[in-house]
């Protein structure tokens, strides 16, 4: 024997006890079983494939040994959230007896689940499209005296962002503290220029785990995929719009982008404030908790109960996704749910078909063009027992929705940056704001009809006879989606 082929055993033995161990350590894990056949189905049939596949996507020690460190921490102190607002905190009992009580269930499982308090003094504006966001969030950042916080997945050096990149260097050169987090991966292609730029003129950037060649270390998953704003610390923004020329619908991929912001003003930025001065801490290591962060409403500014739940790999619960479960779950009349990717646990699927086998108005907007075709795949193989189940479901037409938003009842709304899929309940950093108003339900079941206006819906009948590549593409799709 050659000893190239001696090295050439030598280095297959070793690869094959590496693939073992790695099979060893996912089975002990104890994640849900069906993830857990996936990575094993994997490595099994794709042994190399699936070696990649888990060093890019697959290990959980590095969560364990680093997430968890970041941990409680983001509501471990509430004196600063707190301070000045005890009276509107006082009220918020009566307040919910009053106008909420059969969501009071809801409400206290968002306290404990994402330490969310609820809060009464704010009032929000729906912004349902980008154009409308990033006009709100430039005359926001014009008015700011103090300081702007940022934190995107994607910034992107176009036109929108280098008016953004714009507008920031003028506030900073007036002095206003300017802080911007960047996702290492959503925002791998921002160049290098565009940062120093900010930089240089006084803006302080920081990426949140940056992606190493050849994968030293940093994973694909566990990304932050938050979209907050904060101005003064008294206006605050919360959705699915990230920074990019798309979002305004002006990329040849997607001449028209349909996506919800929502504006807060009030007692309700202080929690959004901390969620991000606490991913500011965890990717920079500088503590920032002045009190001049979080100032004090002297007066009233408006009148709606909201919470603001923050999700990621850190928590030991899945918050946004116990929201979700209990807002379809308690629902008595309706459901308007509308995501770009639709890849629900075993919970969130039952909970949807539970709904409109008691006869509730179950209804789904999809994407019908989608930005990624094996994720639809995926969302379309669950399509055909939520139909059976007497769910209606709408793919929609004109471009690209990516909006994520869910209303029950007309009275509990949810907007954020969470899709309904098993990646923003368990591996991405989220964040998302619950609106216990009729007002603002209203307006954004408004919205979904209107949706629905430009979409098509799919019909039991025409599900079924669809192609059989397609469907086997779904059922491949589907055998994969835990990974997704």
């Amino acid at each position: 024997m050659s000893l190239a082929n001696h090295v050439w055993e030598i280095l297959a033995l070793i690869f094959t006890l590496t693939v073992f161990f790695i099979a060893f350590v996912i089975f002990f894990e104890n994640e849900d079983p069906s993830k857990t056949l996936a990575w094993l189905l994997v490595l099994v049939l794709l042994p190399v494939l699936g070696f990649i596949l888990y060093l890019l996507v697959g290990r959980k020690f590095r969560k364990i040994r680093r997430y968890q460190k970041k941990g409680l921490s983001i509501f471990k102190e509430f004196s600063k959230i707190e301070k000045g607002s005890e009276q509107f905190f006082k009220q918020g009992q009566d307040y919910i007896n009053k106008h909420f009580p059969q969501k009071r269930k809801l409400i206290d499982l968002m306290v404990n689940s994402a330490f969310s308090p609820y809060t009464i003094n704010n009032k929000t504006q729906v912004l349902n499209n980008g154009e409308k966001t990033f006009q709100s969030f430039f005359e926001a950042i014009e008015k700011a005296t103090h300081h702007i916080h940022l934190e995107f997945y994607i910034v992107k050096d176009d036109h929108i962002g280098t008016k953004m990149q714009e507008l920031l260097i003028k506030k900073a050169r007036q002095g206003v503290k300017v802080r911007l987090i960047y996702d290492g991966y959503g925002s791998l292609k921002l160049g290098k220029d565009f940062i120093k730029k900010l930089k240089e003129n006084g803006v302080q950037t920081a990426s949140f785990s940056p992606l190493l060649f050849p994968f030293a270390g940093k994973r694909i998953d566990y990304r932050n995929h938050r979209k907050i704003l904060i101005v003064d610390g008294k206006i605050g923004f919360v959705g699915g719009i990230n920074i990019g020329d798309e979002y305004l619908g002006k990329t040849p991929d997607f001449t028209e982008w349909r996506d919800t912001h929502l504006r807060i003003e009030g007692d309700g930025v202080k929690i959004l404030q901390h969620i991000f001065l606490q991913d500011w801490c965890f990717t920079t290591r500088e503590k920032i908790d002045e009190d001049c962060y979080y100032p004090v409403f002297q007066e009233k500014v408006g009148e709606e109960l909201l919470q603001i739940a923050a999700g990621g790999p850190d928590w030991p619960w899945e918050p946004i996704m116990h929201a979700y479960f209990s807002m379809i779950a308690t629902a008595e009349k309706s459901v308007y749910l509308t995501t770009p990717y639709f890849v629900p646990n075993e919970s969130i699927n039952m909970a949807i078909k539970n709904a409109a086998l008691s006869g509730l108005d179950v209804r789904i907007i999809l994407p019908g063009k989608p930005d990624s075709r094996f994720v639809l795949w995926a969302s379309m193989s669950y399509v055909g027992e939520l139909l059976a189940a007497g769910v209606k479901v709408y793919q929609y037409q004109t471009g690209f929705i990516h909006a994520k938003t869910l209303v029950v009842d007309g009275q509990v709304s949810s907007v954020g940056s969470a899709n309904m899929d098993i990646r923003s309940f368990k591996l991405n950093f989220e964040v998302n704001a619950f609106i216990y108003n009729k007002k603002v339900s209203a307006e954004l079941e408004r919205d979904f009809f209107n949706d629905l206006k430009n979409c098509k819906e799919i019909t039991l009948a025409g599900y079924e006879k669809r192609p059989f590549y397609i469907k086997f593409m779904e059922s491949l799709a589907r055998l994969f989606s835990p990974l997704l």
